[in-house]
């Protein structure tokens, strides 16, 4: 195909576009023709349509309206409802129902802030007159019956009750009256008690039945929240106090003066702080440890007058237990009040962290600073009679001398004081630190030592009464040997050590010693190849010849020798060595000197009296029988005794 045809097919095309874009237009038009149309017959339907949504929308208005309204009304005629069912309630008093009560006041606070908070209500002001009369009446019956309540539930507790509340190690005998650390045959405790103590199991008494506690607390509550704080204050203190303070009158406690205590003779005064000790124990872990429990659960939520309420209930009966114990601590000091006190001060001290836990609020700081206060005073009298003990036995003046030479009564009585002393050393140490921040153990050994050369020095002073210079060395011979005896049997070895225990028995073998050598030397020339005889014949040779001597030399030997040995032996089987192992071994002692010797003397010179007349007369005793007769020294027996 040519170019001409081909130009005459693109016109044809072309004419055909031209011809469809014409029609296309003319389309168009007409549309938008009809749509103006449209728009303005839509407009025209709006216009008309307008008056008929006004209405509608003012209908639907007022429909709005009148349900608010209708629910505003419901809720103010439920308001009125629950106050009138709440009144009725009310009116009732709380003894049939109480939660129900309770329940009333709560929903008559709640139409109060209703109301109070829609004060538009024509009859608000006198609804809320109404409901406020209404729980002013509610609240002071609910006044009443918390006290009520808690009086009738509030009873003493009785002492059975407490001592089944306590381990069993301090329950009462069956005599009735408190065990104490000292019933084991000792008044002081041991350590091993102490630490028992320390893990003993205690139940709080029941101070008022659990199901009532919940109804209590509710109550409290109530009052607090209608501002009535004094009001239950005044009811809780008053009831509470006085239950607690009968209750520690039962046990036996009683506010004693300095004068009243000084009065008192040892022995009842003694019991008294025994009892003390326990009742001590049990005021606190169970009576003011169970009122902390109840005033923690009657007025939870109540802090501002928890503490102080717990501090006004106990506050009396703390007082009166404390008071004992400063009359105790400022009274006159003497030797064996000093275990008493350290009973005294180891209980506080065994009570301190409690004390602290249950009195550490500011509402209770004076009890706490009271209890912390004895505690110190304790310490200082115990510290200052224990500085009088060791002066005492320093100056011990008992002119009363023992006459068979045994061990003096001060002696017993200072070795089963320091024996004493050693089941307190846990506490003697915290006692010494109260003082002094140095080495506790160094302060005991000290102290140790100190009584110990006191007593000694004293002992010295004693034995100068004796006229016998042989009962003298047996008297500190029996004494000393005691003190060393009873140190190495007890704890007191491990403080003074083996260099103290060593260094005394020395000296015990010095007294002996000196003892033969001023008791048998004069009888021991007697027998000496070489003594002197107390008569004409002058002395004997030592070949034993009779050569320069007279046969009347020998017989004064004899009978001198007779002489001296039974009055040895009158007099000093009336001494006493109380220790079986040093009587014996000082006989011992005694015959290894004194039998050869004999034997020797009367081999050597006894053929010259056998041959002559009466040999009996002068030989009167064989070596068996003067070792028999030694066997009666030291026995302490009297003159009646030795002539059977």
């Amino acid at each position: 195909m040519g170019v001409p045809q081909t130009m005459e097919a693109l016109r044809e095309r072309a004419d055909f576009i031209k011809e469809s874009l014409q029609k296309s237009q003319i389309i168009t038009d007409n549309m938008a023709t009809i749509l103006g149309s449209f728009d303005h017959r839509l407009s025209a339907l709006e216009t008309a349509m307008r008056p008929t949504q006004i209405r509608t929308h003012s209908i639907r208005r007022a429909h709005e309206n009148i349900d608010k309204t209708l629910k505003a009304a419901e809720v103010i005629l439920s308001q009125f409802d629950l106050t009138r069912k709440a009144e009725a309630k009310i009116l009732r008093g709380p003894h049939e129902d109480l939660e129900s009560y309770l329940e009333a006041i709560d929903q008559l606070r709640s139409n109060v802030k209703f109301f109070s908070s829609n004060k538009s209500f024509k009859s608000s002001d006198g609804v809320l007159n109404h409901a406020n009369q209404l729980l002013a009446k509610a609240i002071s019956k609910l006044e009443e019956e918390f006290r009520q309540l808690l009086t009738n539930y509030s009873k003493p507790v009785e002492p059975d009750r407490l001592f089944e509340c306590l381990p069993n190690s301090l329950r009462p005998s069956s005599s009735g009256s408190p065990r104490k650390h000292g019933d084991d045959n000792s008044k002081s405790p041991t350590e091993h008690q102490g630490k028992s103590l320390e893990n003993a199991v205690y139940t709080l008494p029941t101070l008022i039945p659990p199901r009532v506690i919940p109804l209590l607390h509710d109550l409290a509550q109530q009052m607090a929240q209608a501002g009535h704080q004094q009001q239950l204050f005044r009811i809780y203190r008053d009831t509470r106090a006085s239950v607690l303070e009968q209750s520690v009158r039962k046990l036996g406690v009683e506010r004693l003066s300095k004068d009243d205590v000084q009065k008192m003779q040892w022995e009842v005064l003694e019991a008294k702080i025994g009892n003390w000790i326990h009742y001590m124990r049990i005021a606190v872990k169970l009576l003011f440890a169970g009122e902390k429990k109840l005033c923690d659960q009657i007025l939870d939520g109540v802090d501002s007058l928890r503490d102080q309420c717990f501090a006004e209930v106990t506050v009396n009966s703390v007082s009166v237990l404390l008071s004992f114990g400063e009359a105790i601590a400022k009274s006159k000091r003497s030797p064996e009040k000093l275990f008493v006190l350290l009973d005294m001060y180891e209980i506080m001290r065994e009570l301190h962290s409690e004390i602290e836990l249950l009195f550490g609020s500011k509402a209770c700081i004076e009890m706490r600073d009271s209890a912390l206060s004895l505690t110190k005073r304790l310490a200082q009298t115990a510290q200052e009679t224990f500085c009088d003990f060791e002066e005492a036995v320093e100056k011990d003046a008992t002119k009363t001398a023992v006459l068979d030479g045994t061990v003096h009564p001060l002696t017993s009585y200072v070795i089963n004081y320091v024996k004493f002393l050693f089941d307190y050393q846990s506490t003697l140490k915290q006692l010494f630190q109260e003082f002094d921040a140095s080495d506790p153990d160094s302060q005991l050994t000290s102290v140790t030592t100190r009584i110990m050369q006191a007593l000694q020095n004293n002992l010295d002073g004693k034995s100068k009464q004796y006229k016998d210079p042989a009962l003298t060395q047996l008297f500190l011979m029996n004494n000393i040997h005691y003190i060393v005896r009873s140190v190495r049997r007890s704890e007191a070895k491990d403080l003074l050590g083996d260099d103290w225990v060593q260094i005394h028995r020395r000296i015990v073998q010095q007294h002996a010693n000196q003892y033969k050598r001023v008791s048998w030397a004069k009888i021991l020339q007697c027998l000496s190849v070489q003594g002197g005889g107390s008569g004409s014949g002058g002395g004997i040779g030592g070949d034993g010849s009779a050569s320069g001597i007279s046969r009347a030399a020998v017989k004064d030997r004899f009978k001198t020798f007779n002489v001296q040995f039974e009055e040895l032996h009158q007099r000093q089987s009336q001494w006493t060595v109380p220790d079986s192992e040093l009587r014996e071994s000082l006989r011992l002692a005694v015959a290894e000197i004194l039998l050869p010797a004999y034997r020797s003397f009367q081999k050597r010179f006894g053929p010259m009296i056998e041959n002559g007349k009466n040999p009996q007369k002068y030989i009167r005793y064989s070596p068996e029988d003067l070792d028999h007769m030694m066997n009666e020294f030291f026995e302490g027996k009297t003159w009646n005794e030795q002539k059977r």
